[in-house]
């Protein structure tokens, strides 16, 4: 149930598009992707690298060298996921990746399906942890990154659909899609889940794996796509709301 949170944040934010007459402001969309970059940093440092680290205390003043080693292998890995899949970011009019037929519409969802695998992946790997018993994490830590996730999710399952619509798709085809935009969470946190528990040993290196990946995506795509139109400070207090927030969440109850 805990790695179908994200997904249900996923959903809730799709199925808003149902209630909203026009598309938000840029300065508000720029607020939520700020937001979101907020509390993916924050989830990386204080439920992946540090929880990763404190595993690693066996390697004395190595016990970086998981941390680092897992962070830049989760860095080139959605870098190579970034070059093969063909996607659309919602800034851009030319597609990334290599060349493809594919509609845009299309390519707008595997945008955000492949920004939401390493979300996914920070669940799962969190979750096998705290299965495993270890005494860096625990079932109220992979909980409060499920809850923190699900919460910036809101916003972007609404930032993905109403584009959708906008590119002239039936309003029930719009959630649909952003709907399914998310469903690649619970199904990356199932491989990691899986993956995990055949090799223990690997766990430090795994949480900071998904930590790197969801670098990655904060500086490759939230952060530009939050600093769309007018130069503004908007999205820069949206990052900073969403890493008190999620800090404060995984500080006090995870």
């Amino acid at each position: 149930m805990g790695i179908l949170i994200p997904f249900i944040g996923t959903s809730a934010g799709a199925l808003s598009v149902l209630l909203m007459k026009k598309e938000p402001k840029p300065s508000l969309q720029n607020f939520l992707l700020g937001f979101s970059a907020g509390v993916m940093i924050a989830a990386s440092v204080w439920s992946l690298l540090l929880p990763s680290i404190e595993m690693s205390e066996q390697f004395g003043r190595f016990a970086w060298l998981p941390a680092a080693v897992g962070f830049l292998f989760g860095i080139f890995f959605l870098l190579f996921l970034d070059n093969v899949i063909p996607h659309l970011h919602l800034d851009q009019q030319s597609p990334e990746g290599p060349r493809s037929n594919l509609q845009r519409v299309t390519m707008l969802v595997l945008a955000v399906t492949l920004h939401n695998i390493p979300e996914g992946m920070a669940v799962g790997v969190l979750f096998a942890s705290a299965l495993q018993g270890s005494a860096q994490t625990s079932f109220a830590a992979a909980y409060v990154l499920s809850l923190g996730i699900a919460l910036q999710n809101i916003p972007e399952g609404a930032i993905i659909s109403l584009p959708l619509r906008a590119e002239g798709l039936p309003l029930s085809k719009s959630v649909i899609y952003g709907i399914l935009s998310g469903i690649v969470e619970p199904v990356a946190a199932v491989i990691t889940l899986l993956l995990t528990n055949v090799v223990v040993s690997i766990l430090p290196y795994l949480l900071a794996f998904a930590a790197g990946a969801m670098i990655y995506v904060v500086v490759e795509e939230l952060i530009p796509e939050s600093q769309t139109g007018p130069h503004s400070n908007v999205s820069t207090i949206g990052v900073a709301i969403g890493f008190v927030i999620m800090m404060i969440l995984d500080v006090a109850l995870g």
